[in-house]
């Protein structure tokens, strides 16, 4: 899955938490939210000044939000390949588990289908 596939694929599941998501895609959408963040900064340190983008940053926060369901969405689905649920997202709570997520979200999907559903990849 090439880097547009993975944005088409994380707004036409905005909200889709079944079925599994590969590497490629996944990451492509963290690369996507994180350059569509830098730009929205941009835009408000240009548009706001440094010091209302600094502490608000009006766009920012509207695109954060926007793009907060389909992250969880698509996050959830990369555990699904790993064959874990979604829950697991939780440690981000607690800061340290954020490291064993990344881990989690490294590894290779299960080979062929399970419980989940089918292998993104086959």
């Amino acid at each position: 899955m090439n880097f547009t596939q993975a944005v088409t694929s994380g707004f036409q599941q905005y909200a889709g938490f079944a079925g599994r998501a590969a590497r490629s895609e996944f990451w492509f959408w963290v690369l996507f939210t994180v350059l569509v963040s830098i730009a929205t900064n941009m835009l408000d340190v240009v548009l706001f000044g440094y010091e209302i983008a600094l502490q608000i940053g009006p766009l920012n926060a509207l695109t954060s939000l926007a793009l907060l369901v389909p992250s969880i969405a698509i996050g959830t689905r990369r555990l699904h390949d790993i064959d874990r649920t979604g829950w697991w997202q939780l440690l981000m709570l607690t800061g340290i588990g954020l490291i064993l997520l990344v881990v989690w979200w490294c590894f290779r999907g299960t080979a062929g289908p399970n419980r989940f559903g089918a292998d993104p990849l086959g």
